[in-house]
């Protein structure tokens, strides 16, 4: 017999039934998690958790009370106490204190529902180890709950939560501490926590996104974490790091994407490896900032507005992986190619003079060869770079005859002039940008390069249509027509045999282009923030190439398993869609998560 049983009290609900009916749990599944120790109600739109629930361990089987006969397997005397209890993405606004009629649980899994509140009884369960209470409307935390010594993993992320019971620093026992603090309305942190931090090598805190808006705000309370490994302190609005933040000389990884910072924050913090510093406002990097990462490994600063690379990038010795996508880098220092241990250098998104952009994907090792006989620093080149046309166009000529590039972008014309073409008669062009204008129709005379033309961007322009004629550009590879009003491409468009990557992002697409399934040498397709409804799966396994698929904010209500099976993906994104799975647990995970759980789906 459950040892919770034992006690001889009189149990005033027995054998009476409640007006209001509960919602239905099957006999099947209870005796099932009585055999099991485990019981998974998620997803059953439950508003309550039912009383035979809570009672699990307390009354005897319905079929007992009926005096049926039981089997062998079927002992209900021998039961085994509940020790997991999944009750996850349901409707559940409140638990009962009668949560402590199950005080054997291990396992309590409570997010994504609709909690305002935690009672107090919840103390009671002392065997639990991990908590998951993320996806609520929690504002507090009942004081209680910090009586749960045996805890070592506890998600609040995604609540509403003010403060934190200075309480919290009596989980003392804890030999692993996850605590997500992360999508709530914190504004400073209990001084306890510096405590667990201390006591606990493996601790985890993450508080992105908790609107600290009080400059540095979210750091003070952090700084006597002397034991935190890793600091999550993305999405908030924070303008400076302070430099007490050196006191966190076991930090590892710190995370502070998305926010306001300007300056690369000064931290010398001698063991810190990997900084994450993407989506902020950056425009410079010092060298004394530079110095004090001493044994950086990872330094993420894509999507800043950093404008050059100071020589003194020679500092970072054990950086093996730099980050600089989407900067305003135009050079690059010949001294980045001394770096002995670097190994992934990202570059896309900047507006680099002596490097092709077509280089760019040819890998890092390459450009720091190149970079490897750049001239030296200061040298003036006086070839003349511009040239005025008569309709006061200007053309870089540098640029046209030494990059093979025609730039006519950000001038909201409404038509490319015949001089910008004529300007560039005789040369021979890879890339042409006419992005940032007016047009509506694809420029005529685009025709005549249509032997060397490998790039064209006519992105955010008004291009309602793409006329047949982007056919004849066959040696065609990247074509970029995001922000335009674009709803179909047209069927020519599979001639283009070496098209590699399409950019659709912001257009108004519906469904997925008919004509990309038939395009097999494609690697990229961004189609995100569209009203895309639909994608066939198995069309797509045809893009054997395929390594990045953007879908994000569309109008998915599905995503078919057999999408898993597309095996060339290594980047796919669905956030953003109406789908109910995968889960956006699963999605955050990753692309591998969401192809391995979609692999999982596929009926066998």
């Amino acid at each position: 017999m459950s040892r919770f049983k034992r006690g001889g009290r009189v149990d005033s609900l027995s054998g009476f039934q409640t007006d209001k009916a509960e919602p239905a749990v099957p006999n099947g599944l209870l005796n099932a998690a009585r055999k099991s120790g485990q019981l998974n109600l998620s997803g059953r739109g439950l508003t309550e958790v039912p009383q035979n629930v809570y009672r699990l361990n307390v009354d005897t089987p319905e079929e007992a009370n009926k005096n049926l006969s039981f089997g062998a397997d079927d002992r209900w005397w021998e039961q085994t106490d509940l020790i997991k209890l999944l009750l996850s993405s349901n409707q559940l606004t409140t638990l009962s204190d009668d949560i402590r009629l199950l005080p054997g649980l291990t396992t309590l899994d409570l997010h994504d529902n609709k909690l305002t509140s935690l009672p107090g009884a919840l103390g009671e369960l002392e065997q639990l180890q991990q908590l998951r209470l993320s996806n609520n409307q929690l504002s507090t935390l009942p004081v209680e709950m910090c009586r749960l010594h045996n805890l070592h993993s506890l998600t609040l992320q995604k609540n509403l939560l003010e403060t934190l019971p200075e309480e919290l620093g009596q989980l003392d026992n804890l030999t692993e501490l996850k605590l997500d603090l992360s999508h709530n309305l914190l504004t400073s942190l209990p001084d306890s926590l510096a405590k667990l931090a201390s006591e606990n090598p493996f601790m985890c805190l993450t508080s992105s996104e908790t609107r600290f808006v009080s400059r540095g705000n979210v750091l003070r309370p952090c700084c006597a974490f002397t034991g935190l490994k890793l600091l999550d302190c993305s999405n908030n609005q924070l303008t400076c790091v302070p430099a007490s933040l050196s006191e966190m000389t076991s930090l590892e990884q710190l995370y502070l994407r998305h926010n306001k910072l300007r300056l690369l924050p000064q931290l010398p913090a001698t063991i810190l490896k990997e900084l994450y510093l993407g989506n902020n406002q950056i425009e410079r990097l010092e060298a004394e900032q530079l110095a004090s990462l001493a044994a950086i490994s990872l330094l993420e600063l894509r999507d800043n507005k950093i404008q050059s690379i100071p020589e003194e990038v020679t500092l970072l010795a054990t950086l093996t992986r730099l980050d600089l996508t989407n900067n305003d880098v135009a050079t690059l220092p010949a001294s980045l190619s001394l770096l002995p241990n670097l190994k992934v250098l990202m570059l896309e998104g900047n507006p680099l003079r002596g490097i092709r952009r077509d280089l760019l994907s040819v890998g890092h090792t390459h450009i720091l060869w190149l970079l490897s006989f750049l001239e030296e620093p200061g040298k003036v080149d006086e070839t003349p770079t511009a040239m005025t046309l008569p309709s006061q166009a200007r053309v870089n000529i540098h640029n046209l005859q030494t990059l093979k590039i025609l730039d006519y972008s950000e001038k909201q014309s409404e038509n490319i002039p015949d001089e910008v073409f004529d300007a560039a008669a005789g040369q021979i062009v890879t890339t042409m940008n006419f992005s940032k204008n007016q047009l509506t129709t694809l420029p005529p005379r685009l025709a005549e390069f249509q032997g060397s033309l490998t790039e064209l961007n006519l992105g955010f322009n008004k291009l309602s249509c793409l006329s047949p004629a982007v056919s004849t550009l066959m040696q065609l590879t990247h074509l970029d027509l995001r922000n335009n009003q674009l709803s179909d491409l047209p069927s020519d468009l599979g001639s283009l045999k070496k098209l590699r990557s399409v950019i659709l992002n912001y257009n108004k697409f519906k469904c997925f282009p008919d004509v990309l399934y038939e395009i097999v040498s494609l690697e990229t397709v961004l189609l995100g923030n569209n009203q895309v409804g639909g994608l066939d799966a198995e069309r797509l396994k045809a893009l054997a190439a395929l390594y990045t698929l953007d879908l994000s904010n569309n109008d998915l209500l599905n995503v078919a398993p057999e999408l898993g099976l597309c095996t060339s993906l290594r980047c796919l994104s669905l956030d953003g869609n109406p789908f109910r799975t995968p889960r956006a647990a699963i999605v955050a995970k990753g692309t591998d998560a969401v192809m391995e759980y979609l692999r999982s789906r596929i009926p066998t």
